[in-house]
């Protein structure tokens, strides 16, 4: 199982990018998926998740509206669409594959992103 995860830098507040995780090594469309993040000096902090069938997406409360996690199956790819960033949003961010009975149990190398002027 690989997970590789690109797409961040530094942007301005306000601006958005894109990131990526390619997954392979594992039948994509079985597994729901995450994003984890992890700013400087705190611990890890749920971002998103997006259902297996790609139906359902769950997003903490400081990025609904700004956020928008997204797959493509056939890709085998999750990406996670960020606008509006803040500050606050600066972090490493990581994809997580999910599973019903073990939780999370792969983990990407993770990707920075950094929002300041």
């Amino acid at each position: 199982v690989q997970l590789v995860e690109s797409g961040g830098g530094l942007v301005q507040p306000g601006g958005s990018l894109r990131l990526s995780c390619a997954a392979s090594g594992f039948t994509f469309s079985n597994y729901y998926m995450s994003w984890v993040r992890q700013a400087p000096g705190k611990g890890l902090e749920w971002v998103s998740d997006i259902a297996s069938d790609g139906g359902d997406t769950r997003y903490v409360d400081s990025v609904k509206g700004r956020f928008t996690t997204s797959r493509d199956d056939a890709k085998s790819t999750l990406y996670l669409q960020m606008n509006s960033l803040k500050p606050e949003d600066t972090a490493v961010y990581y994809c997580v594959r999910g599973t019903a009975a073990a939780g999370y149990d792969y983990w990407g190398q993770g990707t920075q992103v950094t929002v300041s002027s």
